[in-house]
């Protein structure tokens, strides 16, 4: 994924596209987490809270989601 946004011949369309592939993933991914665990999570101070979800949501984004949503709508990258 960073190649593809870093890379010297990637257009601003391109990175604008792969944007939205990851707010895309995030968006629902955290509505889902809080709507699971958000009682549990606001016991927990603010740091504490943060990392959980951090620790949860950034890889499973960066290794499923993203890649899933990549190989899903290829052709529109193109």
């Amino acid at each position: 994924m960073e190649q593809q946004i870093s890379s010297p011949g990637t257009s601003k369309h391109h990175q604008h596209k792969m944007a939205f592939i990851i707010w895309l993933a995030i968006f629902p991914l955290i509505t889902i987490t809080f709507y699971l665990f958000g009682d549990l999570l606001m016991l927990l101070p603010l740091v504490a809270r943060t990392f959980l979800l951090t620790i949860i949501i950034v890889p499973t984004v960066f290794y499923i989601i993203v890649p899933f949503y990549t190989r899903l709508l290829a052709n529109w990258f193109k």
